[in-house]
């Protein structure tokens, strides 16, 4: 690192009070933070944060896009295999949170059968996968602790460190410890295996835990002092001279999990893109007929959905669905709410494809079928729509291979769907280019297929047109 001349960090800046943005001051702050740079500063070399999102920090570790993670990296044998891991700086044991007026979980062993909410790649995850618990993957605490709070989940299992923290800061009485794990939990630094790193980092931290400077900011963020206490020279937690386990390599790894992968394509992502563009087109034709609607009111509400669909994320008109339309009373399950998102979302879209394809059919073709003695719906139906098609076709067919690859964002509420198999079987193997390599061939194969169907139907439409 003094030969580098920085320390680069790699932080989630949104697991309040470890990584956080200050909200009076906006800074980047929390325990996590300050020791990084109390530990930069011993060394003599600045320190430079680089916010990513956990479920992806060592995949971006791997990737050299940062030296170190300072994030509460829990001290577990698996990580030891693959990662250079420092002594630690805060201990803690593994709770149980549910609602207060869950009386059903005294003890880990009553997880089995139960819902928990988990990051993943946590070593909580698999604390409650152990137990028995169905765990669903969400990107940090406070979407766990939303969901419990919803009633989606009957639990979560987190550090007591983060959970004490979580209590002082909010508040919260919804909530309660309901019982401890029995798994004391050590977190340090984690950095690239061999990385060299490991003298220096270990003995910047035995100098600020002999000179009290990690107890007192501790107390600043916690509370209390969870820094420990490690032998001088020690290279991690307790139960650090076990054997690292057996690992599978990479190729077995790919072998093992090519079914479990089809199946989460084959039973959530190919359903919720069909289901949700069948429905989106549905509403589409509706949503173009009002804009070509004389009515100026019927004409001006679609423009505002419309409006509204296209100048707004995906992401976040899926997490209005999910999280905050409970908040009025509305709990959908993961898998309609993401059907409902991605439907309104292709309705948005597809209609203006298909208000412009009837636009392109020639008004001389309204005139005839007036003539001949069609109504509107009947002309519609009959003569403007089956024109309208072709021209609709390729449009709408990049609009439905899209929308495979925005399947992908469903994982954020819960759905496991491709994305979401490969990211559960990378977080214990750290496999991440394997897994997500071959995720990203089984996307590619779908929308391989969905392209040769679009050629063929656009083939047999071209039989009709006139020459």
């Amino acid at each position: 690192m003094r030969a580098a001349g920085v320390l680069r960090v790699g932080t989630e800046g949104t697991y309040s009070p470890f990584s956080y943005h200050d909200p009076a001051t906006g800074q980047l702050a929390g325990y996590d933070v300050d020791v990084a740079r109390a530990v930069g500063e011993k060394l003599g070399v600045p320190v430079e944060f680089v916010e990513t999102p956990w479920d992806s920090i060592f995949a971006a570790l791997e990737a050299n896009r940062f030296d170190v993670v300072a994030n509460q990296v829990t001290i577990t044998p698996e990580r030891r295999a693959k990662y250079d891991l420092s002594q630690p700086y805060s201990v803690g044991e593994g709770v149980i949170v549910t609602r207060a007026d869950n009386d059903s979980i005294k003890s880990l062993a009553d997880l089995k059968g139960k819902t928990t909410a988990q990051s993943i790649t946590s070593n909580w995850a698999q604390v409650a996968r152990d137990a028995g618990a169905t765990v669903q993957s969400v990107e940090g605490f406070a979407q766990a602790i939303t969901l419990l709070n919803q009633g989606r989940i009957d639990a979560t299992v987190n550090d007591s460190i983060a959970v004490y923290a979580y209590l002082a800061e909010t508040g919260d009485t919804s909530v309660k410890i309901a019982a401890q794990t029995g798994e004391k939990s050590d977190q340090g630094f984690a950095a690239r295996k061999n990385s060299g790193l490991l003298p220096e980092l270990n003995g910047a931290l035995q100098d600020l835990r002999s000179n009290g400077t990690l107890a007192k900011i501790s107390q600043k963020y916690l509370k209390a002092d969870a820094t420990g206490a490690a032998p001088a020279g020690s290279q991690g937690a307790p139960g650090s001279q076990q054997e690292p386990p057996q690992v599978r390599s990479a190729f077995q790894l790919v072998l093992d999990n090519l079914w479990p992968l089809a199946k989460a394509a084959l039973t959530m992502t190919i359903p919720l893109t069909i289901i949700s563009f069948i429905i989106g087109l549905v509403i589409a034709l509706g949503v173009a007929l009002a804009r070509l609607s004389s009515n100026v009111v019927l004409s001006n509400i679609a423009r505002f959905y419309i409006s509204i669909i296209r100048g707004t994320p995906l992401l976040v008109q899926l997490f209005i669905v999910f999280y905050a339309l409970p908040e009025f009373g509305v709990k959908i399950d993961p898998f309609p709410a993401a059907v409902i998102a991605f439907s309104l979302n292709v309705g948005g879209y597809a209609a203006e494809i298909i208000r412009s394809a009837i636009q392109s059919v020639p008004k001389g073709q309204w005139e005839a079928a007036e003539t001949i003695g069609y109504n509107y719906a009947g002309a519609l139906r009959r003569i403007i729509l089956p024109q309208a098609t072709r021209v609709a076709v390729p449009p709408l067919s990049n609009t439905l291979i899209s929308l495979v690859k925005d399947t992908s964002l469903a994982s954020t509420i819960l759905v496991t769907e491709l994305l979401r198999q490969a990211q559960i079987v990378a977080a214990p193997t750290f496999e991440f280019f394997a897994l997500y390599g071959t995720a990203a061939i089984y996307y590619w194969v779908i929308c391989l297929v969905l392209s040769f169907g679009q050629a063929r139907v656009e083939r047999r439409l071209e039989r009709y047109v006139a020459r």
